[in-house]
C-alpha cells in the first residue's frame, strides 16, 4: 500500500476513536458520518460524503450503482455502520465498492461496538 493510503487509514482510525470516546456507541450512522467528514476535513483531507458511484457492466450503465459513505482524497473508501455486530456481508460489500472504483484500500467501521477497536475492518482490493 502507498504511504498516502496508510496515512489516511491511520488518521481515519484516530479520528473515529476520538469520536467514539466522546459520543459512545448507538447513534445513527449519519451522525458519525457527518462528524467524521468534518474531522477529516479539519485534518486537511478532501472528503466526499454519500457520493454516488456510477459503473458499467456488460454494456449497461448504472448512474448510481451505490453511494459511498465517505471517499477520502479520491483514493480511499470509508464505509460506516452503527449496528450491534458486523456481518461478513459488510466486508464483502466494501470489497465490491473497491473493485468497482479500482481503489485499493478501505475501512469498515462499526460505531455500534462497545469497543470501537472491535468494529474496525481493513479491506484491501
Amino acid at each position: 500500500m502507498t504511504e498516502e493510503l496508510e496515512r489516511i487509514a491511520k488518521d481515519v482510525v484516530d479520528a473515529a476513536m476520538k469520536l467514539h470516546i466522546a459520543l459512545g456507541p448507538g447513534l445513527l450512522e449519519s451522525v458519525y458520518t457527518i462528524l467524521l467528514e468534518k474531522k477529516l476535513q479539519e485534518r486537511g483531507y478532501s472528503v466526499e460524503r454519500e457520493k454516488p458511484i456510477p459503473f458499467e457492466f456488460e454494456g449497461v450503465k448504472f448512474e448510481m450503482g451505490f453511494r459511498a459513505d465517505l471517499i477520502i482524497n479520491d483514493c480511499f473508501i470509508l464505509e460506516l455502520k452503527s449496528v450491534e455486530k458486523l456481518l461478513p456481508v459488510h466486508s464483502k460489500q466494501l470489497l465490491t465498492y473497491l473493485k468497482l472504483t479500482s481503489m485499493r484500500l478501505g475501512l469498515l467501521i462499526n460505531f455500534g461496538e462497545a469497543r470501537l477497536r472491535d468494529g474496525i475492518k481493513r479491506v484491501a482490493n
